[in-house]
């Protein structure tokens, strides 16, 4: 899989699948997904559903998917694997699939999720891809781990680990302004330094608390689960 996120929640194993399966819940906190909407389906067969992310006011990207999980396996762990598409003309991506992990654990629940995609486009694709988008894919997918982290174990909601991270962020641009304008060079590097490198509040959500490569580099398979999906 090509990108790749990993977090602790110390948290029950019910509360973080229902966090994370529940269409409701997972649009409230997941930063790449405006809207997720379940279709019908029959007892058995894999979970349909669509989905939307806006990305300016007036502009939303859709595209479908199919997704199937396994909350009741032999050894207490519980897997999701999910295949999407999108037909949109302005989605850089045109097919993807993925995987979700909870292992339970001491120190909580090893959440994790390894995912790739195929973007469209032809080498302008590619490029944009590489250059700009996946990087971006990546940071949203850990910083909206770490505000589901942050929901489980300390009860700030979505909505509020946004307002905080949208807060801090804008004190620490405030901070680089007033310096570079009131103070002499020589003087405003280090408020501008540590407005920049400080880490977040424990309280806000940050992508940098999540692993974005496996323990040991070396990147488990994904779940046979993936497998007996269908293209959506």
């Amino acid at each position: 899989m090509g990108l790749y996120v990993e977090t602790v929640v110390r948290t029950g194993l019910p509360e973080l699948w229902e966090r994370s399966q529940n269409p409701t819940q997972h649009q409230r906190w997941d930063l790449r997904f405006t809207s997720i909407d379940y279709l019908p389906r029959a007892e058995g067969e894999p979970q349909r559903f669509r989905y939307a992310t806006r990305v300016l006011p007036f502009l939303a990207v859709d595209g479908t998917g199919v997704s199937s999980g396994e909350a009741h396996r032999a050894d207490g762990t519980r897997v999701s694997a999910l295949r999407f598409a999108s037909a949109h003309p302005l989605s850089l991506i045109a097919s993807g699939s993925g995987y979700w992990r909870y292992v339970p654990g001491p120190d909580g629940i090893r959440f994790l999720t390894g995912y790739d995609y195929r973007p469209r486009w032809g080498r302008f694709g590619a490029l944009a891809d590489r250059l700009v988008f996946r990087p971006l894919m990546g940071w949203a997918t850990a910083w909206s781990f770490d505000r589901l982290r942050l929901w489980c174990e300390r009860g700030t909601s979505p909505a509020a680990g946004l307002a905080r991270a949208l807060a801090e962020t804008a004190v620490r641009l405030l901070v680089c302004v007033l310096a570079a304008v009131l103070l002499p060079a020589v003087f405003a590097v280090l408020p501008v330094a540590a407005a920049l490198l400080l880490p977040p509040l424990p309280g806000t959500p940050a992508a940098r608390r999540c692993l974005r490569t496996p323990p040991g580099r070396a990147a488990a398979p994904a779940p046979r689960l993936l497998a007996t999906l269908d293209r959506p």
